[in-house]
């Protein structure tokens, strides 16, 4: 028994001693940076949030020719606070027929989810060292935490954000937002598949599942995008895009269709949660993404003077370009019909991600072996090719039956 307790035990540390911070005694000043850390992380997403939603009004209104925020505040850069103090005043409502435990704790499943993520994000450090800071005198990692499976986590905490969504449509007792979270759920399991096989050929790329490892292994202008093959990373994006229910991918909120989705029975700071966790969400996958793919902070820097600012600068240019692709996806796509969101993700992005994972696989054993890599990637690009006209052919005999039935059966009706 106390063999089992010790084994425990060093397997706790060893999920804690991943940060050097933890790796000796933990006192009241090792407690007190890992607060603060907390606390600097939450404050900045917070900040983030607000300007994020001005941002993508100010930029999707130049697009579209119109003015945007421009009353309150500079450049209308205080909209954002205005109006979460109205929503915050109002008037809370709950449906008659509504769950009431679950109507009102769906919006923390969906918003505590995205902090827990943006969590085991590197945002800095000296990658061209062991990547750590020294605060108060003792070394640390610039991120909250970093647990050995900071992958894993992530995918499981995106799939938990989904149950906000499909909790608070079937909560609300009404038709129109359960259709929304039916569309949410359905949504999940379709792009989840092939968001987690991206992931996977970073990590077989990378031989760690820690999010500070991943980074470690892309400096020097090393970035994984390359090291993949580029397919992984467009599968990400567009995975991801659906994943957060963003546009043209928004279907779980089509208001020609569902009146206002999922949140349409919600009001007040309630209905702000919601938003406040899309926002934030956005950010948190694109950190995700500079992560797995563009090195994370990584990068030259350029004087001695402040080095530590350098990587938190490049971080954030990268971030910053993966949020305005997002906002000019919103300004310039429209939406996509339920049927085409289903035929992308479960006949192109899962059998595209899933072919090329398995070529990255071929080609690690190739080199490990030491095989010719060349036949090996040419063989592979062969099978997916033959594997992409077997399943087109075979969607095309499927619809072409369905065609047939559908005017035989309105033959026999006329």
């Amino acid at each position: 028994m106390s063999a089992v307790t010790t084994l425990a035990g060093m397997g706790d540390r060893a999920v804690l001693a991943a940060d050097p911070l933890l790796r000796g005694d933990i006192d009241l000043g090792i407690v007190g940076i890992v607060v603060l850390k907390v606390v600097v992380a939450f404050a900045l997403l917070l900040v983030s949030v607000m300007l994020m939603i001005w941002f993508e009004r100010k930029l999707v209104a130049d697009m579209h020719n119109r003015i945007g925020p421009a009353v309150a505040g500079p450049f209308g850069i205080l909209q954002t606070l205005a109006d979460g103090i109205k929503l915050f005043f109002k008037e809370d409502l709950i449906p008659d027929r509504s769950d009431r435990a679950v109507f009102k704790l769906a919006p923390y499943l969906s918003l505590v989810p995205a902090f827990l993520v943006f969590a085991i994000v590197p945002i800095g450090g000296d990658f061209s060292g062991d990547g750590t800071v020294t605060w108060f005198g003792e070394r640390t990692y610039l991120q909250v935490a970093d647990p050995p499976v900071g992958v894993l986590f992530f995918l499981a905490l995106s799939s938990i954000a989904v149950y906000g969504v499909m909790l608070a449509g079937w909560s609300s007792g009404s038709k129109y937002p359960l259709l929304g979270s039916v569309r949410a759920s359905a949504q999940m399991i379709s792009y989840e598949a092939a968001l987690g096989l991206a992931i996977a050929t970073v990590f077989l790329t990378s031989g760690s599942l820690s999010t500070h490892d991943i980074v470690a292994t892309q400096v020097e202008g090393n970035w994984n995008v390359l090291a993949t093959g580029v397919v992984p990373f467009l599968v990400f994006l567009v995975a991801g895009t659906a994943e957060l229910n963003r546009p043209p991918f928004d279907l779980v909120e089509a208001e020609q269709e569902l009146v206002g989705g999922f949140h349409t029975e919600y009001s007040s700071l309630r209905f702000a949660l919601f938003f406040l966790a899309e926002f934030m969400n956005v950010i948190t996958m694109s950190a995700i993404a500079v992560t797995l793919f563009l090195g994370g902070p990584s990068g030259p820097i350029l004087t001695d003077t402040l080095g530590w600012v350098w990587p938190i600068l490049w971080f954030s240019v990268k971030v910053f370009a993966f949020l305005f692709g997002f906002v000019w996806l919103r300004a310039t796509l429209p939406r996509f019909r339920y049927d085409q969101l289903m035929d992308l993700g479960w006949k192109v992005l899962i059998p595209l991600s899933l072919g090329w994972f398995l070529l990255i696989a071929a080609m690690r054993v190739a080199d490990a072996e030491g095989w010719p890599v060349a036949p090996v990637v040419v063989v592979g690009l062969a099978g997916m090719t033959l594997g992409a006209v077997l399943l087109s052919g075979a969607v095309a005999k499927a619809r072409a039956e369905r065609l047939a039935d559908l005017d035989a059966t309105e033959g026999v009706d006329a």
